[in-house]
This record gives structure tokens, sequence and C-alpha cells, in this order.
């Protein structure tokens, strides 16, 4: 048994279209020309998108940013992620969708990496999108304290 978590990419064009935004991938596994799976190590974070329509329009529009979970460990499911993640962003609707999609570019912007990025910062991300409200800038102070207080806890 592995202890990587994997997820299922899909892209079957423009019906079904799953990819990763960010993350560092342990493992990758090409099942097909429209399917793969990449693998996740424990603790690494990385964001999975999830987009889907039919005749009449979009169906799905989703964004999760997960932390891949040890084995045995407790976590949500979320279609197409074995066994599962740690949650800290999951929204749903294009505009929420692309706003996350712009916030993620902006901690670019700052030469971060967002599988890097504070875990309290994708909280807080969803907390106010889900109640419509802007979320604070990721700033590289905000970064540095994170960088300390992960090496303070380790």
């Amino acid at each position: 048994m592995s202890n990587l978590t994997h997820v299922e990419l899909l892209w079957l064009e423009k019906r079904i279209e799953n990819w990763i935004r960010f993350g560092h991938a342990a493992e990758e596994q090409i099942l097909d020309k429209r399917r793969r799976i990449l693998s996740f190590a424990p603790g690494r974070i990385f964001a999975f998108v999830r987009w889907t329509s039919n005749d009449f329009g979009t169906i799905i529009s989703r964004i999760d940013i997960l932390r891949a979970v040890v084995p045995g460990q407790r976590c949500a499911t979320v279609p197409y992620v074995r066994p599962g993640g740690d949650i800290l962003l999951r929204l749903s609707g294009w505009p929420k969708v692309e706003r996350v999609l712009q916030l993620i570019d902006a901690v670019e912007a700052l030469g971060i990496d967002p599988a890097d990025a504070a875990h309290d910062y994708w909280h807080h991300v969803h907390n106010r999108l889900s109640v419509n409200e802007v979320p604070r800038a990721y700033t590289r102070s905000r970064h540095q304290a994170w960088l300390h207080r992960r090496k303070i806890a380790s």
C-alpha cells in the first residue's frame, strides 16, 4: 500500500477538465493520452481544479487546495483524490474559482511557490470568499512569519 495521495487527472476537451494548478508531485503515471495520475507525498500542498460541462454549459467549476495526508490520518474525501486530503480551501462556482486562481498568481508574482505558502492563508481565502468578502493579499512578511513558525514547530 502506497503512502502517497493519488490524484486522477482527466482531460476531455470542453467536457471534463481536471488539472493541478500548483504542487510538486512525487510520481506521475500516464494511463493514456487523456488520463494520468499524479501522486503527492504526505504533507505536500496542491491545488486541484475540476471543470465539467454539458451541451447547456458549465456544470461544475471547483478548486480544492489540499494537503496530502499520512496513511491512516483523518482526511476528507474529494472526487478523483485517493484516499483524500486535508482541505485547506474548497470553493465552487466560476467567479470564486477565478478569484482563487488570481490570488495564486499574486502569490507567484511575489516569487513564492503557492505550495509553500502559509496553510492558514488558504483557510483565510476560503473563509472570506465563502461569504463574498475580499481576502487579504499574501505578503512577503506573512510568508517570512510562516517560515519562522514552521522552523520553530519542527
